[in-house]
């Protein structure tokens, strides 16, 4: 098919999809868009990366990883005045919400600590920011009038623009959705990202939303739009599905595994109202894998993933950056030892240039040391705790957190995911954050002039806590 009419025909069905799944009943506020866009950037190329109408390629310096480009710092300095401007509207909201993530703020703060110790400060206090607006978009979708509302569609609107966004690449134009190795010339396929895992990762993030939106309207058999958003996330699965296996991103697809096995049980019944039962299938599915990869528990297990005793290298990698850990306590400090001599070495030692070291706790233990990692485990703590805890009065978003920290949590055993800028870290922050039982009463003034006719299927869509919404049919 020729590439233009390829291109039109895509563009049709993305709009399709956003007009299937359009839902006038539910309102989301219009600030919600600026995390839609950072999510969109985050979760595919930076600005300058397409304008370089290619791929990224590898730099020959570490050095070069010191200089950021001029236009991404506009749009991203552009977006999180944007967000602040959001946030300061919603002080109240966001207060309460900041006053229950005590674990967050320590860990950011700490990060901003860290910067006095880098041996490259000012490059360090510039990620840091970056690292910040994350935590600004995430708070932008937790303090909307309606928190999972939000979130569906952020995860909606992202999912339909990069999932079909990176079949079209890799089809129709290879210049732009393919790599190739520089020793083998076999093609690699990266689509909207600038690495086959980066691809897998985006795809385990937006697929396992999908999925949880396919299951809530399987089982809402009375909902009007229920065969429309059924064939919206269905067709979005069995696209995800293709570029699983086209990426080839093995860690990504066992992870996705997980998610689903947890999200299908969780969908009965009888598992959700049990606790118990909950908390020991996060049990199996996080211990399972991790013995497998770091144990050699299970036999042939890692030759079927693909991988070897060495996890494809990985465990010499991480031989090499423990040696160059300079501070055990401290680390390096916020996004620091990637850079400089250390980049340097590792640089001379592998081919490929790693940037990362394959492992999320290793990455927070080398930058910001044992207090980091005890802060990170904070966080991990208070959100499943809270996580676990909403499944009492809102089951569908328990369920969604829940399924995103425990695949956060496996996916950092072999790749580096609690790093700023992304998707995987969004989400792990978006279902980790701690959300009050706030904002009912200011969300009960946006209601239309004809609420009281409306109101049990405005509460059905808004999933409240049940004594907040006895509290509002009072007052009105």
């Amino acid at each position: 098919m020729n590439p233009t009419i390829a291109t039109v025909l895509f563009s049709l069905g993305v709009l399709g999809l956003f007009l299937l799944d359009r839902d006038p009943t539910v309102r989301t506020s219009k600030g919600l868009w600026i995390a839609v866009i950072w999510v969109l950037i985050v979760g595919s190329r930076p600005v300058t990366g397409w304008l370089a109408a290619g791929p990224v390629q590898a730099l020959n310096n570490a050095d070069q990883y010191l200089e950021g480009s001029p236009i991404d710092r506009f749009v991203f300095s552009g977006l999180l005045v944007a967000g602040i401007f959001i946030l300061a509207r919603r002080r109240v909201q966001l207060g309460k919400l900041l006053q229950n993530n005590s674990a967050i703020l320590l860990f950011f703060a700490y990060c901003a600590v860290s910067v006095l110790w880098s041996d490259y400060s000012d490059v360090a206090f510039k990620r840091w920011i970056k690292a910040v607006s994350d935590l600004v978009m995430v708070l932008i979708v937790l303090t909307d009038t309606n928190p999972l509302a939000a979130m569906k569609r952020l995860l909606s609107r992202v999912g339909f623009v990069l999932v079909p966004a990176s079949i079209l690449l890799i089809k129709y134009y290879p210049a732009l959705g393919r790599t190739y190795n520089i020793w083998t010339w076999q093609p690699s396929y990266v689509g909207v990202t600038d690495h086959k895992n980066t691809l897998g990762m985006v795809c385990m993030v937006l697929v396992t939303g999908f999925l949880w939106r396919f299951l809530l309207a399987y089982r809402d058999r009375e909902a009007p739009q229920r065969i429309r958003r059924l064939i919206v996330h269905g067709t979005l699965i069995a696209m995800s599905v293709w570029l699983f296996t086209q990426a080839n991103s093995m860690t990504s697809q066992a992870c996705f595994a997980l998610a689903a096995v947890f999200l299908i049980a969780t969908s009965m019944g009888f598992v959700v109202r049990k606790r118990s039962l909950v908390q020991l299938l996060v049990f199996v599915l996080i211990a399972v894998p991790v013995a497998t990869l770091l144990l050699g528990v299970g036999g042939g297990a890692l030759e079927v993933m693909g991988k070897d005793a060495t996890l494809t290298g990985r465990t010499e990698i991480w031989k090499m950056v423990f040696s160059m850990s300079a501070n055990p306590m401290l680390g390096t400090g916020f996004e620091s030892f990637w850079l400089g001599n250390r980049a340097d070495r590792m640089w001379q030692a592998y081919y490929f240039h790693p940037t990362q070291a394959h492992n999320g706790y290793i990455e927070v233990y080398l930058e910001l040391g044992w207090i980091g990692i005890l802060l990170l485990g904070a966080i991990i703590v208070t959100g499943y705790r809270n996580a676990i805890a909403m499944l009492r009065w809102n089951p569908d978003a328990g369920r969604i957190r829940i399924a995103f920290i425990t695949i956060g949590l496996v996916y950092n055993v072999t790749e580096a995911g609690f790093r700023m800028m992304t998707l995987t870290w969004f989400v792990f922050l978006l279902s980790a954050v701690v959300i009050p039982a706030v904002g009912m009463e200011q969300a009960s003034s946006e209601l239309p002039a004809d609420t009281p006719r409306k109101l049990e299927d405005w509460e059905r869509q808004h999933d409240p806590v049940p004594e907040f919404a006895r509290r509002r049919r009072e007052a009105i």
